[in-house]
C-alpha cells in the first residue's frame, strides 16, 4: 500500500485529498507556492514543502520542483488533483521513472485520450456515437473549412489537446470560419503548447451529461451513474447534479454502458469521466474523456457513499475494485454549486480580494468543500473557485430547496470580493432549470 502521498495541488481539492489520505492512514506532504504558504492544506498535512513562487508555471506546473519535493520528503506517490499536472502524460511518465506512483491513469492511456482527435477514433471503434466531424486533426484552415461545409453549420472548432473548457470556438457561418480557426489555433498553441485542431458539428441546444467510471488494473470497470453539467458559462460548469434530471432510463442506461465499454476499450485505469452531449431527441454523442478527478465528484460520492479519492489511491496501489456494478447503489439526488470569486455582472471577471467575513452553510446533508477562512486573501494567480456547496436529498424538489437554503446561509465578503452566489440563486429558480428543461446555452442566453 502507498505510505506517503505528495499532494501536487492547492485549494479545496488539496485539502480534500489530504482528508481521505488521513482516513486511510497514509501520510501526506502538501506542496505549496509562496502565495499559498498559509493555506489550509499546509496546516492540515503531516508535512509541507515549498516548490516555488506564486505563478503556477514556477510552482504547481514546475515538474522538476514537484518531483524533487517528493524525493526530499520521502513520498512514494503523487496525487495531482485536477488541473495543473493532473492530465500531463509526461509528468506521469517521469513519476514512473522516479519510482513514484502517479495516482491517475497510465501515461500512454492518458496521452491517447488527452488527444481529443485520437480519443474520438478509439471511441468510434468501440461503438460510441460521435457527432459528425474531422477524421483526425484538421491542421490546415482550407481543409478544415471543407469539413465544416460537409457536416453543416454551426460547427465548433476544438483544440486536440484542449481541456477545462478552453480552446473552443463556435462558428455559425462560412464567413467567420477562417478567423475563428486561426484564433483558436493561436489560443491552443499558447495555452496547451499544441496548435492542432479538429472540427465537429455544434449542437445549439443540448444537455451536457457525464458518466463517472472507475477501473482497476485487473480488467474490471464500473460506472457510478450520470451527472448533468449543462449550466455553464464559457464552457465552464457552475452547477452539477446527479442523477441527470429529466432523462429516462432508456437514455441513461445505454449511455452509462457506453462509457464502461469505452473505458475497457481504451485500457483506462483509475477514476475518469466520459462526457457526452444529449440532443433534444435523446440521442447522445461522445465528446471526451477527463483522465482525472472532476471538480464535481462530490455529487457522485453523496449518492453512492463512495470516497472517490480513496478508490483512486487503492487502484493506483494495484488493488482490485472491491465491488461490482451490481453493488453500486445510488440513492437520492445531489446538487453542487461552485462558488467562484467572479463578478457575473462583469462577464464573470475575476474578483479577488481578502475575505473579512466567510461563513459556510451547515445542517443536514450539506457538504462544503473549501480552503477559505475569514482573513483569507484570494490570490490572483489561480482558478477563482472558493468553495463547492453540495447537498443531498431523497428527491430533486427537496434537494433544490436544501440548496437554496444553503446558499442563503453562505457569506463570503470583503473589499473587492464578489462571488457567483447570488447568480446561482437565480439559476436555481429559473423555470427551465426547475423543470429540468435546461441546456448548455441557458446561461449564455440569460447573459445576452
Amino acid at each position: 500500500m502507498i505510505k506517503k502521498v505528495l499532494i501536487a495541488n492547492r485549494g479545496e481539492i488539496a485539502l480534500r485529498i489530504a482528508r481521505s489520505c488521513r482516513e486511510l492512514g497514509i501520510a501526506t506532504v502538501a506542496a505549496y507556492s509562496t502565495a499559498d504558504r498559509d493555506s489550509a492544506v499546509v496546516a492540515f498535512a503531516d508535512e509541507s514543502v515549498q516548490i516555488g513562487p506564486g505563478p503556477s508555471r514556477e510552482s504547481y506546473l514546475n515538474m522538476p520542483a514537484v518531483i524533487e519535493a517528493a524525493r526530499i520528503r520521502g513520498a512514494d506517490a503523487i496525487h495531482p488533483g485536477y488541473g495543473f499536472l493532473s492530465e500531463n502524460p509526461d509528468f506521469a511518465e517521469i513519476c514512473a521513472a522516479e519510482d513514484l506512483t502517479f495516482i491517475g491513469p497510465p501515461p500512454d492511456v492518458m496521452a491517447r485520450l488527452g488527444d481529443k482527435a485520437v480519443a474520438r477514433r478509439i471511441m468510434a471503434e468501440a461503438g460510441l456515437p460521435l457527432l459528425p466531424g474531422s477524421r483526425g486533426t484538421a491542421d490546415q484552415p482550407e481543409a478544415a473549412a471543407v469539413t465544416a461545409a460537409e457536416i453543416g453549420y454551426p460547427v465548433i472548432i476544438k483544440a486536440a489537446a484542449g481541456g477545462g473548457g478552453r480552446g473552443m470556438s463556435v462558428v455559425h457561418d462560412p464567413d467567420g470560419f477562417d478567423r475563428a480557426y486561426r484564433h483558436t489555433r493561436a489560443t491552443a498553441q499558447a495555452v496547451f503548447g499544441d496548435g492542432r485542431l479538429y472540427v465537429e458539428r455544434y449542437l445549439a441546444s443540448a444537455r451536457h451529461v457525464e458518466v463517472q467510471v472507475l477501473a482497476d488494473a485487473h480488467g474490471t470497470a464500473v460506472h457510478l451513474g450520470a451527472r448533468d453539467c449543462s449550466l455553464q458559462r464559457r464552457h465552464q460548469k457552475l452547477v452539477e447534479e446527479t442523477p441527470a434530471p429529466g432523462l429516462p432510463p432508456e437514455i441513461v442506461e445505454p449511455l452509462c454502458a457506453a462509457a464502461v465499454r469505452g473505458t475497457l476499450a481504451s485500457g483506462y485505469v483509475g477514476a475518469g469521466t466520459f462526457e457526452f452531449l444529449v440532443d433534444p431527441q435523446g440521442r447522445y454523442y461522445f465528446m471526451e474523456v477527463n483522465c482525472r478527478l472532476q471538480v464535481e465528484h462530490p455529487v457522485t460520492e453523496m449518492v453512492t457513499g463512495l470516497d472517490l479519492v480513496a478508490e483512486q489511491i487503492r487502484i493506483a496501489a494495484g488493488e482490485p475494485l472491491g465491488f461490482t456494478q451490481a453493488d453500486v447503489d445510488a440513492r437520492g439526488v445531489s446538487i453542487e454549486c461552485r462558488i467562484n470569486a467572479e463578478n457575473p455582472r462583469r462577464d464573470f471577471a475575476p474578483a479577488p480580494g481578502t475575505l473579512t467575513d466567510f461563513a459556510v452553510p451547515a445542517g443536514p446533508f450539506v457538504r462544503v468543500d473549501t480552503h477559505a477562512t475569514p482573513g483569507y486573501r484570494i490570490p490572483a494567480y489561480y482558478d477563482s473557485l472558493l468553495a463547492k456547496v453540495v447537498v443531498w436529498a431523497p428527491d430533486r424538489p427537496r434537494a433544490l430547496a436544501r440548496m437554496r437554503r444553503a446558499l442563503d446561509e453562505l457569506r463570503a465578503e470583503g473589499p473587492g470580493v464578489v462571488t457567483t452566489t447570488e447568480f446561482l440563486r437565480g439559476l436555481l429558480d429559473h423555470p427551465r432549470f426547475v423543470a429540468a428543461e435546461h441546456d448548455t446555452v441557458l446561461i449564455e442566453n440569460l447573459m445576452s
